[in-house]
């Protein structure tokens, strides 16, 4: 059975790094993030190119991310998540599993991006949003 974040944090914090290493390494994050990607387009019946088109990625950079050529930036990403209609909670994950800061309420950008991602709104409604706020856009 899979552990928890939390859990796995407190075993780290009890055991120790060599020990938890050692004990839990088909726990830790090993795949590459452009087989995540394709892994959650597979779960959700995607397709490639509908994902770009939404996620108003330029379409040759978002092949590369795919295909592990390009390392996308948060914000890359966050527009990968609108392209692929994920629930916030999925989006959160990504952000994790990519090593980027998940999106935070307390941030006035992340909170509209929190938003528009509830509401199935779209990146682009949500650039509008965030422009009208005079925030940079995604």
């Amino acid at each position: 059975m899979d552990k928890t974040t939390n859990e796995l944090l407190k075993i780290l914090e009890k055991r120790g790094h060599e020990a938890y290493l050692k004990e839990h390494s088909g726990d830790l994050i090993e795949s590459p993030l452009c087989d995540y990607l394709a892994s959650l387009i597979d779960r959700k019946s995607l397709n490639k190119a509908e994902v770009i088109q939404k996620s108003n990625i330029q379409t040759n950079y978002a092949y590369q991310i795919f295909s592990g050529v390009r390392i996308p930036s948060r914000d890359k990403l966050i527009a990968l998540c609108f392209g692929m209609d994920l629930t916030l909670d999925e989006a959160q994950t990504l952000l994790k599993y990519a090593g980027f800061a998940q999106l935070y309420p307390k941030n006035k950008r992340d909170s509209i991006i929190i938003s528009s991602l509830k509401n199935h709104t779209s990146v682009i409604n949500c650039n509008i949003l965030l422009g009208e706020y005079g925030l940079s856009t995604i």
